[in-house]
């Protein structure tokens, strides 16, 4: 990932002061080991997800595929038909990674000694799971993951609430897991309270990420694409930060910025999320997050594969920009509701904001 600071303009463009020496000294207590005489003060342990020995996973700034397909929706136009899901992927992944076969191209991203979290999306398909992450993706990743040697004991699949859950068809509210996955996949849902980390502090806020991301060691984030009334777009970023803290609702002040690109900054975060595969089947271009509207779900038909949180996010901006031109409606910067945490992001060195080097390898099936 590129390294970035934030500039004092944009500090001060989002409401943050400059550290005073109390808040220096604090956090150097906090953060580092002081010695003093003989005594020493030992910095607390670190919350970053180390990879297995030896592994590197592979990383691509700025690089973002995207697989179209046509007549891929089952006849009720909400989920993709399972034949149509595998190909997408498969190709991605190779696009993504140069490798054709699946176990080889996931074994890029995750180990055999790795324990794997999955994040989709459910929050809009709660109701009728007409806007989700879909089970038919989710599958097929979960096949690649196996592929590459994770025994399915060591995959788990979290959301918030079991209807989101639900929203997914991954599992039932109950947590009865699909039985088209294999056995042993655990499905979990954190309700916004199960978490074992010590507290941090971030943007001003203390919080905690849950358990069953910071128990993976590594994580595969399934994301959409949305408007968000809030923060104007819901993609890579936000399933991660929003979808794995106890305490979501406590960073949407002035349109969740800076804090979603603070919060995904954490190495708790950034040291865990290794893959984000986007399920582009249908997307909401406004009125999201909820699926409240289904004039504004449209069918999009498109897998996109990254490492690059941040110019996924810039691509999916974009394109829910141009459905909104196309429809008489006002871009989100115009609509007030420009998300800039993809801009702040992007100098916290968390990907690529900048869309000319940004490399979108577009493939149709």
């Amino acid at each position: 990932m590129l390294k970035g600071r934030r500039t004092p303009a944009a500090l001060a463009s989002s409401g943050d002061r400059r550290p005073s020496r109390r808040d220096f000294l604090g956090a150097l207590a906090a953060g580092a080991t002081i010695l003093g005489g003989s005594e020493a003060i030992a910095a607390p342990p670190s919350l970053a997800a180390k990879p297995p020995a030896g592994f590197v996973p592979m990383s691509i700034p700025g690089k973002v595929v995207k697989v179209s397909k046509g007549n891929t929706l089952q006849a009720n136009g909400l989920w993709p038909v399972d034949s149509a899901a595998k190909a997408m992927l498969e190709r991605a992944m190779t696009e993504l990674t140069g490798l054709s076969d699946m176990g080889a191209a996931f074994g890029k991203f995750v180990h055999k000694d790795d324990k794997v979290a999955i994040k989709p999306n459910g929050i809009a398909g709660k109701q009728g799971a007409t806007m989700a992450t879909n089970k038919e993706l989710v599958l097929e990743i979960v096949k690649g993951v196996m592929a590459a040697g994770v025994p399915a004991t060591n995959i788990t699949i979290f959301e918030q609430y079991p209807s989101f859950m639900a929203g997914t068809r991954i599992a039932t509210k109950a947590l009865v897991l699909d039985p088209s996955f294999p056995a042993g996949i655990t499905v979990v849902v954190h309700e916004n309270k199960d978490a074992t980390m010590p507290e941090i502090k971030v943007a001003g806020v203390m919080t905690r990420f849950v358990r069953p991301f910071t128990e993976a060691t590594a994580v595969i984030n399934v994301g959409l694409i949305k408007d968000h009334s809030i923060c104007g777009y819901t993609g890579c970023l936000k399933n991660i930060t929003h979808g794995s803290s106890i305490n979501p609702q406590a960073f949407h002040e002035h349109r969740a910025s800076p804090q979603i690109a603070e919060l995904y900054a954490q190495e708790v975060v950034k040291s865990r999320v290794r893959l984000h595969i986007i399920d582009g089947f249908k997307l909401i271009y406004d009125e999201g997050p909820l699926d409240t509207n289904k004039k504004r779900r449209v069918p999009h038909e498109a897998v996109y594969a990254t490492t690059d949180p941040v110019a996924m996010d810039v691509l999916g901006w974009g394109v829910v920009d141009q459905y909104r031109k196309d429809n008489g409606l006002p871009t989100l910067k115009d609509a007030d509701r420009e998300p800039t945490y993809i801009r702040i992001a992007g100098e916290l060195g968390l990907g690529i904001y900048d869309k000319n080097r940004i490399r979108l390898r577009e493939v149709a099936l």
